[in-house]
């Protein structure tokens, strides 16, 4: 008796091992590879091993039935053969760290050999919440998820601050009613405070959450309350796609646009896409809402894949913020040096602070200089490890590289000349609230960026302030920019809204519109309009002009020629190859070669750039190439993966590590 197991190691493949009895497809394993002992997944069965291979045996069965429901398993094997990334990695991404059999007994309920106890029936626990009424545009929307009938993709596109939450809510009430469960995702742990919250409020005692800042037990205990079906609605991270909820009937995606559903390291996936699958393979309707949609979420509502419905209007009739561009040239001019306020933004703050309003700043940077730069011979102060500047952070007196974590004293003299001329060139988050303290001297303010929010506590704690009044700024990155509701802001300033457009990107005009939406829309929520001034060298860029309109409908217009014309999604599919060693040349001639056996199958249909450096050549002493294919059609463009794959994997290729994203969000 044998099975094929997947091994929790970055490797592609599956490996035979013997068993002494029958064992269940998902329990883990501890099995020995080359000289060590590991943790892997019964994938597969077989009455006789592979011949000529020597065959080792299972050293400890670690379950005696699967964590793993069924249903997540397959999810898992389409990962794998999709984004090809190793099964065994994400099958481990797929379970709680650190989660042990043991823990099932220990949370007072029993799994009967080998299947899974009858989960609690979810209409049990609704307790007949009271609704509000909603408007015409939410009645619509809510009518059609409401009526979908077995696997539904629904775009929701409702504008900021048009109800879109409570329509997730409503849909969530009906499908427990159906006795079926809900899964709700958020882009980052830092929107699943506010989120879980209203659910919760709303549905008392049956809600999960589910994200990587809970502590081992906590995270084992949410998980074994899905499990058991105690918890009938999950919110949570990308992660919490793989929970364990049974007869699913809704999922929620929530700012379907944000990069962050992509796992940028092993295993690859993009939760909202997999999300879609899950959906799909238990017959159950899903929604991405957003008020910027993604690219490839409108282009497959224009195409008809998708269900469409937009609420173009906020909650009351609220007014859209009035949008303003300050043209930073001319405030130069006006200074004779630059400046980081405009005088308009200036006046707009003070304003606010003596009638007791609120404002948000944006300026996607942390720290308190963007780098340090010798005045006398233009030396910059760069990562040793990574080919970056370090960032100056004044609260821990330190340069920091914000790609390996790298900290070192900033000097009192250029290494380079000996010049004591040293100057801190560009503004982050931590200077901006430094110059705002000055500024306005007296009023509350508080930051919110990856530095200053340790724990999620941390950022419970800052936006608690603001939410109750004790603070008048929120300076932040954009963890501020999307998802909370904030009635007492009226203003938005965001500082440097150059920088995105500037990235070597096909997505940055993308990113830019939709981080420039999204801030504008925490403004004039409540019962006073609000204003969003935005600051810009560029101010005539298509970009900026169309996110004072806020149409999203014209940006993917003007955006989708472009992309057309350029080969690039939506209208193809791409994927990415990485390249990396710490020697330098033998990264460059592994990618050579890579880009040798993907030339010969380029067609009219398949295009290959590259090898080239990546736009960040090294990283962690480790240096980079990559190339990019695009593909007409996602058939072609596996075929070609699979092919590359193989090609790999006959020929094992030494110590370069290959990496292959499939979709990837950054070309960067």
């Amino acid at each position: 008796m044998f099975a094929d197991v997947a091994v929790c190691l970055p490797l592609p493949r599956t490996f035979v091992y013997e068993l002494t009895d029958p064992v269940p497809l998902g329990c883990r394993v501890r099995v020995q590879f080359r000289s060590r002992d590991v943790e892997g997944f019964v994938v597969g069965s077989r009455t006789s091993a592979p011949p000529g291979v020597d065959v080792r045996k299972v050293l400890e069965v670690l379950d005696p039935a699967p964590l793993l429901r069924p249903d997540v398993l397959d999810l898992c094997r389409w990962i794998s053969d999709y984004y090809l990334t190793p099964l065994g990695e994400v099958l481990k991404a797929a379970l709680p760290p650190g989660i042990r059999w043991t823990d099932v007994g220990d949370f007072g309920f029993r799994i009967s050999d080998f299947g899974f106890s009858a989960s609690p029936n979810p209409q049990s626990a609704i307790r007949n919440p009271k609704f509000p009424v909603l408007t015409l545009d939410q009645s619509r929307a809510l009518s059609l998820i409401q009526s979908a009938e077995g696997f539904t993709t629904i775009l929701l596109h409702g504008v900021t601050g048009s109800g879109k939450t409570e329509i997730y809510m409503q849909a969530a009430e009906q499908v427990l009613r159906r006795g079926r469960t809900c899964l709700v995702l958020v882009p980052e742990i830092g929107l699943t405070p506010q989120l879980a919250g209203q659910f919760t409020a709303r549905f008392p005692d049956i809600v999960a959450v589910l994200h990587s800042s809970l502590t081992r037990k906590q995270r084992i205990e949410q998980w074994l309350r899905i499990f058991g079906g105690r918890a009938p609605i999950v919110v949570g991270t990308r992660s919490a796609v793989f929970a364990p909820l049974s007869n699913l009937g809704l999922v929620i995606v929530d700012e379907e646009h944000e990069t962050s559903y992509k796992q940028e390291e092993t295993p690859r996936y993009h939760a909202r896409d997999t999300a879609v699958v899950r959906a799909k393979r238990a017959g159950a309707a899903v929604v991405l809402g957003s008020a910027t949609p993604s690219m490839e979420s409108f282009r497959n509502a224009e195409s008809k894949k998708f269900a469409y419905v937009a609420l173009t209007s906020r909650v009351e009739d609220r007014p859209l913020p009035a949008v303003e561009i300050v043209n930073m040239r001319a405030e130069y001019a006006s200074a004779g040096k630059q400046v980081v306020f405009s005088r308009r933004l200036l006046d707009a703050i003070g304003e606010r602070i003596e009638r007791r309003e609120q404002t948000m700043v944006l300026l996607n940077r942390r720290g308190f200089a963007a780098f340090l730069l010798c005045r006398h011979c233009g030396f910059v102060f760069q990562c040793g490890s990574c080919s970056v500047s370090m960032t100056y952070h004044r609260s821990i007196r330190r340069l920091l590289c914000h790609y390996c974590g790298l900290a070192r004293r900033p000097p009192d003299l250029c290494p380079e000349c000996n010049s004591e001329y040293i100057y801190y060139v560009g503004e982050g988050t931590e200077r901006i609230e430094a110059e705002l303290q000055k500024l306005f001297a007296g009023a509350g303010i508080g930051r919110v960026d990856r530095d200053a929010m340790r724990r999620v506590r941390d950022f419970e704690r800052v936006l608690g302030d603001f939410r109750s009044g004790r603070l008048d700024i929120l300076v932040g990155t954009q963890m501020i920019a999307k998802g909370h509701d904030f009635p007492q802001v009226t203003l938005v300033g965001v500082l440097a809204a150059d920088a995105a457009l500037s990235l070597p990107d096909f997505r940055a005009a993308e990113r830019t519109f939709q981080l420039l939406t999204q801030v504008a829309g925490r403004a004039g929520r409540g019962d006073r309009p609000g204003e969003v001034i935005i600051q810009s060298y560029f101010p005539d860029h298509y970009t900026f002009q169309l996110a004072c309109t806020q149409r999203f409908e014209d940006f993917y217009a003007r955006e989708s020629r472009y992309r057309r014309t350029m080969f690039y999604p939506p209208f193809t599919a791409l994927a990415g190859i990485l390249v990396a060693d710490r020697d330098k040349d033998r990264a460059a001639q592994r990618a050579r070669e890579i880009g040798d056996f993907l030339d010969r199958a380029q067609t009219d249909s398949i295009r290959i750039l590259g090898p080239a450096p990546a736009p960040i050549e090294r990283i962690k002493r480790v240096h980079r190439y990559q190339l990019l294919i695009k593909a007409g059609s996602r058939p072609a463009l596996h075929g070609l993966l699979a092919a590359l794959t193989s090609h790999l994997e006959v020929n094992k290729l030494g110590p370069p590590r290959v990496t292959i994203d499939v979709d990837p969000v950054s070309v960067l």
